[in-house]
């Protein structure tokens, strides 16, 4: 559990520079430059991020389980990570109608994505991974208010439709691929009972 704990710590630690210490990231940046930043950021994220993913394997080797999810719990897993996926596409194109509406559709992805595994996963390890990325996602949204509300950021403004036809085509085809061969793939589990 320790190495699950270990990964966490730094890849959303990193990822939560800009909320709990915006000075530090401004001096680095004006210090060593925005790609020195941009590399050491990068770094550091993949390192906790194989920290993690290997740590939360190791853990559930001898998991501690809470709850037993009921089997209709992954019809509704399934439901909204098509969601979860649309946002997740939408957050890296310009701006649509769907990323103008949402705002910040990368966090709500996230949002989605931890919930719906927090509530299909009763284990230690699940409690860990999932609940400490749905409780960083909510202080970071809530962090993004707060540079709304002082001007230091701004709202995507609503572009062409084409970018929404992307977000929906791509975020499909993604959650198909992981639904059919990635997420067995990656993580040993298919999403589908059965498969």
């Amino acid at each position: 559990m320790i190495w699950l704990i270990v990964g966490l710590v730094l890849f959303l630690g990193v990822h939560s520079v800009r909320i709990v210490a915006p000075e530090f990231r401004q001096s680095q940046i004006e210090a060593r430059g925005l790609n020195a930043w941009k590399g050491m950021y990068t770094a550091v994220s993949l390192l906790g991020f194989l920290v993690l993913v290997w740590g939360y394997g190791q853990a559930r080797l001898d998991p501690v389980v809470f709850w037993v999810a009921p089997a209709w719990v992954s019809h509704v897993v399934l439901l909204a990570m098509l969601f979860a996926m649309i946002f997740l596409v939408a957050s890296q194109v310009p701006a649509g109608k769907i990323k103008a509406a949402v705002k910040h559709p990368m966090l709500l992805a996230v949002k989605i994505w931890a919930l719906v595994h927090l509530l299909a996963n009763g284990d230690l390890a699940s409690l860990f991974l999932f609940g400490g990325f749905l409780a960083w996602a909510v202080v970071d949204r809530i962090s993004e208010k707060k540079r709304l509300q002082a001007g230091l950021t701004s709202n995507p403004v609503a572009g062409p439709i084409k970018w929404d036809l992307v977000s929906v085509v791509g975020g499909l085809a993604l959650y198909v691929a992981f639904v059919i061969w990635l997420h067995r793939w990656f993580f040993g589990v298919s999403p589908i009972i059965g498969m």
